[in-house]
């Protein structure tokens, strides 16, 4: 059976839905049988979708923030929910602000759930749009919204084939830096945007994206990043005035205006390269 999802099937922060259409014609400048390896394999979309685009070819997926064991425990988050659903019944306007009193019956429910909790689906499905909370306690002080999804979250074959690792990004591209068949997806979190979901996020100081830069280099790859980060405008002012080589020099760049809000808009960005072409 073929699986082919155009979104994550769970929440996540950065996803790159927006950005399957134009990466899937890139893919089209690469080999079937290269190796793709997600170095910040996030919800996997990117994996996911290399997996269905070449069948045949290798993904390995760096699940560093743990989504798969998300995607493990979806039927326990199912019940979860259809619990909160029905609480939330009584209020027949969606998106609407629930009530004191709802609010208290949710977080009642919620305190009696035993083990893994999907604190990013429930976010999700409570607060106001990219708003999220990593615990309970946190959760305990947000106000609530009538916005619960109607139906169970479905992840079927969502990783099929794809391989999947734990490790740190550059223990990771060591591994694969050599094959000339290695094509890196490089999607790290944005800089200057906020990584609330992402796994350790004290880690990303602006020294840390730029030795992101070093796994594009000489390589063959797909770059995400935003107009917010301009370290595509700073790799281009270093290469000019000869402080070093611009790491995405011959690369292919599409952008595509994002809106969080009515006010607040910036672009996403892909690069990529092919180094054998």
């Amino acid at each position: 059976m073929t699986y082919n999802y155009v979104q994550a099937p769970l929440p996540f922060q950065g996803q790159k839905r927006r950005f399957l259409k134009s990466f899937k014609e890139a893919l089209k400048t690469f080999p079937e049988d290269a190796i793709y390896i997600d170095l910040f394999g996030g919800s996997g979309l990117l994996s996911h979708t290399v997996k269905q685009f070449y069948p045949g070819s290798q993904v390995v997926y760096n699940d560093f923030d743990g989504y798969s064991y998300r995607l493990e425990n979806v039927q326990k988050t199912n019940s979860l929910l259809s619990d909160i659903r029905e609480i939330c019944s009584v209020s027949k306007n969606r998106k609407e602000k629930l009530s004191d009193e709802i609010n208290t019956e949710i977080i009642a429910r919620i305190s009696k759930e035993q083990g893994f909790i999907d604190w990013v689906t429930i976010s999700s499905n409570l607060l106001f749009s990219m708003n999220y909370v990593t615990n309970f306690e946190q959760l305990k002080k947000e106000t609530f919204y009538n916005k619960v999804r109607l139906s169970n979250y479905h992840v079927d074959g969502y990783l099929e084939g794809v391989s999947k690792v734990s490790e740190d990004y550059l223990s990771l591209y060591a591994k694969y830096k050599n094959n000339p068949k290695s094509v890196f997806l490089v999607d790290p979190p944005y800089l200057s945007t906020n990584c609330t979901t992402y796994t350790n996020t004290d880690y990303w100081k602006l020294s840390d994206y730029l030795n992101v830069l070093n796994t594009v280099e000489n390589s063959s790859y797909f770059y995400f990043t935003s107009n917010k980060s301009q370290i595509i405008e700073l790799c281009e002012w270093m290469g000019k005035r000869g402080y070093f080589r611009n790491p995405f020099d011959g690369s292919t760049t599409v952008s595509i205006n994002t809106s969080l809000t009515h006010n607040a808009k910036y672009d996403d960005i892909m690069l990529y390269r092919n180094k054998n072409d």
